[in-house]
């Protein structure tokens, strides 16, 4: 059995790590880019880390549902309707008739959406070069970035943390 890992920083550079290590560093680091880049976008754009990724979303998959965002995001339908209706409260999101189905609803961004998320696009680009480009080197990068790609494959492959409902 693997032994606590104390709160402050596990990487030692000691030694090869454990599993639980790498899930405590992985989502600590998550939570801590999250955290900052919430706070930078509310700060200047007044929007969220999760608002600002459903617009982007949306910008890069026209023709979205509802769905499709639950899906990619891993989190229920529910709440994923919830999170646009809040964008459409604030006019940067709109649902309109599916020309295919009648019975669905396509999402697209407003023109003011569509500004807002390309003026936090700049802002997001320049978190992640700072707060991870700054500390790992760009051929780091490109291994973590494949690795987590692999991982993330291979979850989503085997319905592993799909939400209930």
């Amino acid at each position: 059995m693997e032994a606590n890992i104390p709160a402050a920083a596990s990487f030692s550079g000691v030694g090869p790590a454990t599993l639980a290590q790498v899930f405590s560093d992985l989502v600590r680091c998550e939570t801590r880019l999250y955290n900052a880049l919430n706070e930078t976008l509310r700060r200047r754009h007044g929007i969220v880390a999760s608002q600002f990724e459903f617009l982007a979303y949306l910008r890069d998959h026209p023709g979205s549902r509802v769905a499709d965002l639950a899906e990619f995001f891993a989190i229920g339908v529910g709440a994923t309707s919830k999170g646009v209706g809040r964008l459409e409260t604030r006019a940067w999101v709109r649902r309109v008739p599916n020309p295919a189905d009648g019975r669905s609803l396509l999402l697209e961004l407003t023109p003011q959406g569509a500004e807002l998320v390309g003026d936090a696009e700049v802002t997001f680009q320049g978190h992640l070069a700072t707060h991870i480009g700054g500390s790992i080197a760009p051929a780091q990068v490109a291994k973590l970035g494949h690795t987590l790609a692999r991982l993330r494959a291979t979850l989503e492959h085997g319905g592993v943390g799909t939400p209930v409902g």
